[in-house]
């Protein structure tokens, strides 16, 4: 492997330089449009043309030469078989040792021809994400949907690997075939898969997985996750990753975000009559909820710094945190204290980890893996929040042991505080703390770039840059082509922000507009949600059953619905086209849901909250989505990251929600589901017409 890498320094990628995306050409052709269109002197038209068509030839270019290449490759496969019979009728074991050697060059150069693909695939990305950037993301829309299934499409051939594939499947059968372990397996096909495959087939197969992606369903659930990755990471990278995966840590990540979803949600029901029992008004149910949303708002923050150093410490305090707050919750009844109940939610709220569970994914789970884990954590959340209200239905008993009185209302803190103990007794026993990430500055300069891929007998090969072509020329460029290249230099590397002011800057106007909406969905959510019990009790004079078992069937819905979207819905129409379209349904579940005039009704009420909350899953999934792809790569890592800012939005959503309520309250809970609607549909409003001045003003 070493001495392949040596080979391939000087000769073999300077043999194939003037193959790859000219990326320089292309970044500078960005520029005079941005500078043209400023004077008036291009239109959106001609500039959406002429870059297709620049970036078409460029494809065609790299295509035509993969599937030469591809050919040569096959070429000398047909060559070795025939050798292969023959050597093997021979049995002469140094032409089996020489036809072995070839079947590894072959492999070797099939490696080679992956990371030309990979350094395209990686310069394709890095020029649609800068147009982006220059004049909004509706470029890399309109030309991956035109190309992706277009049938004389180049582009699907650069990301499609039929070809490679079956090289790949040639060069492995082979290399089984000529290893001295077969066995009395009739061939590959008849055995499990080899304990050791040969050194070159685990390079191939790395390369390969790095440019698969994930598709439909699951890369639609796994970015609702919101935990950003970046296009193509470097095989450093994942090597790393897979040195701190470990599947029963991630399994215990996963249940920490079950847990809490439960936590929160499973008071809902009852809110308001523990509140009462306590001598408060049932509205400041808005409070005992909206009081654990407060403490996150903090806890995310220390949770997210807390995550650089450690993952079981952070853990391990978020379940005594969650236990002690469950327990005050639950003692609050026989202590006829509203303040202990409060502190006891405070307390829950402080024990939010879902930073440390994003974080653990985001790096210590492989990539190839990755994306499954991501939509773990989704369908964890989901299944929480509607297992938090299901619970609420069992606990209809009133008993006491000694002074300790266990009823409707203070069941669910004595059962999350049992769960919360049982899960830290698992933590301490199974949890793996992930070695510490090691910083290294040992990347290749850039002026070797272009001439050099230096493989390695650990690594394979090295961190997937785009090579610069031109670099010998680079200092006759000018100036600002310089400066912009230290600008995509800097947010190409790894390094995180380090205030929330720096990463406030790094969102663009869309990206905020997108953060307005998340936090327009969650408000109208945390209102459905939070005063269900209150306003189905004074409306209809629903049980706490009934309550429940409502809320249960809404989180049921979350993965169904995000079935339907990430495999068809996301498939048929653009995502900000179903962005823009769950706004409205949104707004029209709000509209339903106010009670003028006539008689409020349990169809009324059922159908809009239905309305209301589909919409707002679905609206929550695409807007992540997006999200995921627009928001700057260096805020996927460090403390003020992506997920963090993502989660602050929905957070202070959720607290100035259950505020709403409990203010409503004071007009009488007959004025409160007025009350509470009208913030709702005014913030819903604005961010329509957000988004619509975003996006049309992108072109």
């Amino acid at each position: 492997m070493v001495a392949f890498g040596k080979k391939l320094k000087e000769t073999q990628i300077q043999e194939w330089q003037g193959y790859y995306i000219n990326y320089k050409l292309l970044k500078k052709r960005v520029n005079r449009y941005a500078q043209q269109l400023e004077v008036g002197a291009l239109d959106h038209h001609y500039v959406l043309k002429d870059f297709s068509r620049m970036l078409d030839s460029q494809i065609e270019k790299i295509v035509m030469f993969l599937l030469e290449q591809q050919g040569e490759l096959a070429n000398r496969l047909a060559d070795l078989r025939e050798q292969h019979d023959e050597i093997l009728q021979q049995s002469d074991g140094s032409k089996i040792f020489e036809l072995r050697e070839a079947y590894r060059g072959v492999g070797y150069d099939l490696l080679r021809l992956l990371f030309f693909v990979e350094m395209n695939a990686t310069g394709l990305r890095k020029i649609l994400k800068k147009f982006d950037k220059r004049f909004g993301y509706r470029f890399t829309n309109y030309y991956v949907k035109t190309r992706a299934n277009h049938p004389y499409s180049q582009l699907r051939q650069v990301f499609r690997h039929v070809g490679i594939g079956a090289v790949v499947g040639a060069v492995s059968r082979n290399l089984a075939d000529l290893q001295d372990d077969q066995g009395n397996y009739v061939s590959i096909y008849d055995q499990p898969a080899l304990s050791h495959p040969d050194p070159v087939i685990h390079s191939i197969k790395a390369a390969v997985n790095r440019l698969s992606n994930s598709t439909n369903f699951l890369e639609f659930l796994g970015k609702h996750a919101f935990i950003m990755q970046d296009d193509l990471p470097s095989p450093t990278e994942d090597d790393v990753a897979e040195q701190r995966y470990h599947f029963m840590s991630l399994l215990l990540n996963l249940v920490n975000t079950f847990l809490y979803m439960v936590n929160t949600y499973i008071v809902v029901p009852t809110a308001d009559d523990y509140s009462l029992s306590l001598g408060a008004a049932a509205t400041v149910c808005g409070v005992v909820i909206g009081s654990m949303a407060v403490a996150q708002i903090f806890s995310s923050v220390y949770f997210s710094a807390w995550s650089n150093r450690s993952y079981l410490r952070p853990l391990v305090f978020s379940s005594i945190m969650l236990l002690i707050g469950n327990t005050l919750y639950a003692l609050a009844y026989d202590l006829n204290s509203i303040v202990v109940l409060l502190v006891g939610r405070l307390f829950c709220g402080l024990g939010s980890a879902r930073a440390v569970n994003r974080r653990y994914i985001s790096d210590c789970v492989p990539l190839k893996l990755r994306m499954r884990a991501s939509a773990g954590f989704v369908s964890a959340s989901a299944l929480g929040m509607a297992c938090g209200p299901a619970l609420a239905c069992l606990f209809q008993t009133d008993f006491k042991i000694y002074k300790l009185t266990f009823n409707q209302d203070t069941l669910p803190g004595w059962v999350m505080s049992l769960f919360w103990l049982v899960y830290l007794l698992w933590l301490s026993i199974s949890f793996r703390e992930p070695p510490q990430e090691v910083k290294e500055n040992t990347r290749p300069q850039e002026a070797h770039a272009g001439s050099a891929v230096n493989y390695t007998a650990e690594n394979g090969f090295t961190q997937p840059l785009l090579l610069n072509m031109e670099s010998k020329q680079s200092q006759t460029g000018d100036q600002e082509y310089d400066e912009e290249e230290e600008e995509d230099s800097c947010e190409k590397t790894s390094k995180p922000v380090t205030s929330i002011v720096s990463a406030y800057r790094l969102l663009t106007p869309s990206v905020k507009v997108q953060l307005f909406v998340y936090f327009m969905l969650k408000y109208a959510m945390e209102i459905l949600l939070a005063e269900a019990s209150v306003i189905t009790a004074y409306y209809f004079i629903w049980s706490t059953n009934s309550v429940a078992i409502f809320l249960a069937c809404l989180g049921l819905t979350v993965l169904p619905v995000n079935i339907i979207i990430g495999t068809y819905i996301s498939n048929m129409f653009e995502e900000r086209q179903v962005l823009l379209a769950s706004e409205i349904m949104v707004l029209i579940g709000i509209l339903l849901s106010f009670h003028i005039g006539i008689p409020y009704s349990v169809p009324q009420y059922v159908g809009s909250a239905l309305i209301t909350f589909v919409s707002a899953e679905v609206l929550e999934g695409v807007n992540l989505s997006l999200l995921s792809r627009v928001m700057s790569s260096r805020l996927s890592r460090g403390t003020y990251n992506g997920g963090l800012l993502s989660t602050e939005a929905g957070t202070l959503a959720r607290v100035i929600a259950d505020g709403t309520i409990t203010l409503s309250g004071y007009f009488g809970v007959a004025k409160l589901l007025n009350a509470t609607l009208v913030p709702s549909l005014f913030i819903c409003i604005s961010s329509i017409v957000a988004t619509c001045i975003t996006y049309n003003s992108l072109y």
